[in-house]
C-alpha cells in the first residue's frame, strides 16, 4: 500500500479528531538501496520510514554544561527561575511555560519566497531537558518524500507549545504552513504555537551598533560564538541541496546540517541572554540598558522601565537621552520636582536632548509652578537654540511664538 493511501485511511483517526492522539503509521527498516548510507551513518543520520518512503533523521546531543558562546545551556533553567521570581511582565516572560515545552526552530529552505515553489528541505528542532540538549534535524533526501517529513516532525512536536526562532514567525512558519497545506490530506492537523521571535529584540537592541542583524553577525559579534572556518553561508543552502539532490553525494549536504544546527544552538544562548538583559540580571553595554528601558516604556511598565533608566551612569553616550526619558516618566506621575532637577541639569548641554529640557522647563514653570518670569526665560532661550539649529518646521516656530507671547502679556499683567 502506497503512503498516500495507507496516511488516507488514518484522515479519520488524524485529521477529524483533534484531540485524539494519532497512530504512527508501520515503519519498516529497508536500508538497500540507499546511497552513500555509510556516511549517512557516520554523521550520525538514520534513514527513518514511514511506510515506503524514508528521510534522514540525525540527533546530537549535549551536556548542560556545555558552552556556546556567552552561556552554558543550563543556564536556561536558571532564567525560567528568573522570570517566575520576578514581578516584570513581558512578551518574552517563560513565567507560565515549562522549559521542556520550548523548541528552537530553524529551517532550510529552496529559496526565499513565500510560494508554493519554495520546498522545506531542512527541519531543525532544539530542545532542553533538565537532562541534556537534543538537536534534532530532519532532512529531505527526495520531493517524493515530504509527507513523511512532515509526519516525522509533527509527531516529536507533541509536548511542545512554544516555539524560539529568528524569523521563524514570519518565514519558517509560513512556509511549513504552506507545505502542510499542500498535504494536509496526508497529515495530522498542524498545531498552534506561541512563537518568541528573537529577530525583533535584536533589531530593537543592536541595530545601532550592526549594520546587519543576521544570527550569523548576532553569534559572532553579540553571543561571542566561535565562528568555524569552513561554515557554509546560508545563501548557498539551497544550491547545495540541488546538487545533493542531483548527485546523492551528501558531503555538502552535511555542512549545511551543521550550520543548521549551530543556529539553533545559537537560538538557546540568545534568548538567556536577552531574558538576562530584560530581566535586569545582566547587560553588556549601558546602551542595551537604554534600549532594554526604551522597550519597557513602549510597553506601558512604567516602573521597570523608570529602574533601568536610573541605572545609566553619567559616562554612558546616552545618559543625556536616559535621563530626559527618566524625566518624563516623573512627568507622567506628577513628580514634578523631581523632573525639573533632571530638566535643569540637562538644559545646558549643547544638544537636542537640551533642547527638548528647555521647552519642558517652560512649561512646567508656567503651568505647575506658576513662576512666569522663570518660564519665559527659558522659553526665549529654548527659542534661541532652536533658530540656531535652522531645522525647525513652521509649526515649532509658531507653538514658541504663541508661548513666549502668552508669557509677555502675563508678566504685563503682574
Amino acid at each position: 500500500m502506497s503512503l498516500k493511501s495507507k496516511l488516507n485511511r488514518m484522515k479519520k483517526h488524524i485529521s477529524k479528531e483533534e484531540n485524539k492522539p494519532v497512530e504512527k503509521p508501520a515503519q519498516h527498516i529497508i536500508e538497500g538501496n540507499i546511497p552513500f548510507l555509510a556516511e549517512w551513518q557516520a554523521f550520525n543520520a538514520v534513514p527513518h520510514y514511514v511506510e515506503k518512503e524514508y528521510i534522514f533523521v540525525r540527533k546530537q546531543r549535549y551536556s548542560l554544561n556545555h558552552q556556546h558562546g556567552l552561556y552554558a545551556f543550563g543556564e536556561l533553567f536558571e532564567v525560567k527561575n528568573q522570570w517566575v521570581n520576578s514581578d516584570v511582565r513581558h512578551p518574552l516572560s517563560l513565567k507560565s511555560t515549562e522549559v521542556e515545552e520550548l523548541f528552537f526552530f530553524d529551517t532550510e529552505t529552496t529559496g526565499l519566497s513565500h510560494g508554493t515553489g519554495t520546498t522545506v528541505f531542512l527541519l531543525g528542532v532544539g530542545k532542553v531537558t533538565s537532562q541534556e540538549v537534543e538537536v534534532t534535524q530532519y532532512l529531505l533526501p527526495s520531493p517524493s518524500a515530504e509527507a513523511a517529513l512532515y509526519y516525522s516532525f509533527l509527531q516529536d512536536l507533541e509536548q511542545s507549545k512554544l516555539s524560539v526562532h529568528y524569523n521563524g514567525k514570519s518565514f519558517d512558519w509560513p512556509q511549513v504552513r504552506t507545505r502542510h497545506t499542500l498535504l494536509r490530506n496526508h497529515l495530522p492537523a498542524l498545531p498552534s504555537f506561541e512563537h518568541f521571535d528573537l529577530l525583533h529584540p535584536a533589531r530593537r537592541l543592536w541595530k545601532h551598533r550592526m549594520e546587519s542583524v543576521k544570527l550569523t553577525k548576532v553569534e559572532q559579534d553579540i553571543l561571542q560564538v566561535q565562528q568555524r572556518e569552513d561554515d557554509i553561508p546560508g545563501f548557498l543552502a539551497p544550491m547545495i541541496y540541488f546538487d545533493y539532490i542531483e548527485s546523492k553525494d551528501p558531503k555538502g549536504i552535511f555542512e549545511v546540517m551543521k550550520h543548521n544546527e549551530r543556529d539553533i544552538l545559537s537560538l538557546i544562548t540568545l534568548y538567556i541572554h536577552i531574558s538576562k538583559g530584560l530581566l535586569g540580571v545582566e547587560t553588556k553595554s549601558q546602551r542595551e540598558t537604554f534600549e532594554i528601558a526604551k522597550w519597557y516604556d513602549k510597553l506601558g511598565d512604567q516602573s521597570t522601565a523608570q529602574h533601568f533608566y536610573e541605572t545609566i551612569t553619567a559616562d554612558s553616550v546616552k545618559y543625556s537621552e536616559a535621563q530626559m526619558a527618566l524625566a518624563k516618566q516623573y512627568k507622567k506621575q506628577k513628580q514634578w520636582d523631581e523632573a525639573v532637577e533632571i530638566w535643569e541639569s540637562l538644559v545646558g548641554e549643547d544638544d537636542e536632548v537640551s533642547l527638548e529640557a528647555g521647552i519642558e522647563l517652560a512649561k512646567v514653570y508656567e503651568h505647575q509652578k506658576k513662576d512666569v518670569e522663570k518660564a519665559l526665560r527659558y522659553a526665549e532661550a529654548s527659542y534661541e537654540k532652536w533658530v540656531q539649529n535652522e531645522a525647525g518646521t513652521d509649526r515649532e516656530e509658531d507653538a514658541f511664538q504663541k508661548r513666549i507671547g502668552r508669557l509677555i502679556k502675563k508678566l504685563g499683567r503682574q
